[in-house]
């Protein structure tokens, strides 16, 4: 028989266990092996050379944090059952299975806006029915709906281990120290109270402050880093255009299942959009935008050009929206220039918004050792929290790299 009590070395972590069976059957089930072809951070590896790391990579890592999180908390007296650890162990794996290629860049352009959570859903119940009804406890709990609110609590809240292991692993792979939390320290200020609700030991709170100015520098260091925004951006309207192309009637060379979307029309999934989905990831996209840099199409040619060449589009930023006068005189240029008439095709302004800590939307909770509970940023001790609850805004202005050589 088969072991499936592994042990597998992280860069990040070091060692992590596989404590119970089900969870080895799961990693190896062909829609969980997908996520190895899934870059966790997009195409961040063009401004952040290491960030070639996977969802596979992050949903094993987000496991061991909560195998880590649920021993914590069995120390400092939680109950917690075997089949309630297998369960958020089971849920926090699974997190991440209905990321598409490029996750959040192309949820909407290629599904129809399903977002990645309802495709996680969807492809956990079908496992489910394939493991007859091994992860019913881990779907209640993903779904929030587990009487137990802090399972949930751990899987998708302000303070998750999900969130835990992305900065940690982020910051590793881009090389970005501002991100590197101890994840560790955090974890060991876990606490449950009364209310069944997931809290932080009050001595921790400025390992808490800690975490989350780190969460906002590496969103606006790397997630939204311009350049980053940039790259995404053009993702989205490459497939954007690639569509458009094919429903004038165009011709476009594409793997099966991606052709399959971008000639899907609008409508409720079936079964065989799901089991097409599964079959698709970052290979299916490179590929399509390595031909597509021939396509007759000027704007899809350009815009494929621009990232398989890593010959980026400039850009501006700005805490202001652009100027239309200014936006107007970069498209005169770009149609000058390339001796086109759409050169509005090739400007564009990218908004990109931050709340780093939302106060009323699961806010984090200390326990004080009276047992009385304070929220975060009200604390008394608090440094920074009260300064993170307003939303930042940054304007990104793109246009041709081109044009500035007409400035020059």
């Amino acid at each position: 028989m088969q072991n499936k009590l592994k042990i597998i070395n992280d860069p990040v972590h070091g060692f992590i266990k596989i404590p119970h069976e089900i969870l080895f059957d799961i990693i190896e089930h062909p829609y969980f092996q997908r996520l190895r072809r899934i870059g966790q951070t997009g195409l961040l590896n063009l401004i952040f050379p290491g960030a070639t790391h996977t969802r596979f990579h992050h949903a094993l890592g987000a496991m061991h944090l909560m195998f880590t999180a649920l021993e914590t908390l069995k120390q400092k007296g939680v109950k917690i059952s075997e089949e309630e650890e297998k369960g958020a162990m089971l849920a926090i794996l699974m997190h991440d299975i209905g990321h598409g290629p490029f996750s959040h860049a192309l949820e909407s352009m290629l599904m129809d806006d399903w977002h990645h959570e309802n495709l996680s859903l969807l492809l956990m119940n079908k496992l489910n029915e394939e493991f007859k009804g091994e992860l019913s406890m881990a779907i209640e709990m993903f779904q929030g709906k587990y009487h137990r609110k802090f399972f949930n609590q751990l899987i998708s809240s302000q303070l998750d281990v999900d969130r835990l292991d992305y900065l940690k692993r982020d910051s590793f792979f881009t090389g970005v120290s501002e991100g590197n939390i101890n994840t560790q320290r955090i974890i060991s200020m876990m606490n449950v109270c009364e209310e069944g609700e997931l809290v932080i030991d009050a001595k921790g709170i400025y390992s808490i402050e800690n975490f989350l100015t780190a969460r906002m520098f590496m969103y606006w260091q790397v997630y939204y880093h311009k350049t980053s925004a940039l790259a995404e951006f053009l993702l989205v309207k490459i497939l954007e255009r690639a569509k458009y192309l094919i429903s004038q009637g165009t011709e476009l060379p594409a793997t099966d299942n991606l052709k399959y979307f971008l000639y899907r029309e609008k409508s409720a999934a079936t079964d065989e959009d799901v089991e097409r989905f599964t079959k698709l990831d970052d290979n299916d996209v490179i590929q399509a935008m390595k031909e597509w840099q021939n396509s007759d199409d000027f704007v899809l040619s350009y815009w494929c050009k621009c990232v398989i060449q890593r010959n980026l589009p400039k850009t501006i930023i700005s805490s202001h929206p652009f100027d239309e006068k200014i936006i107007d005189e970069k498209i005169k240029k770009s149609n000058e220039f390339f001796g086109i008439d759409n050169g509005n095709e090739l400007v564009h302004e990218i908004k990109r918004k931050l709340l780093p800590y939302h106060a009323e939307k699961q806010p984090i909770y200390l326990l004080h050792k009276n047992g009385r509970r304070t929220r975060l940023h009200e604390s008394e001790d608090q440094l920074l929290s009260g300064l993170i609850v307003n939303k930042t805004t940054r304007y990104i202005l793109m246009f041709p790299r081109d044009i500035s050589k007409l400035d020059s």
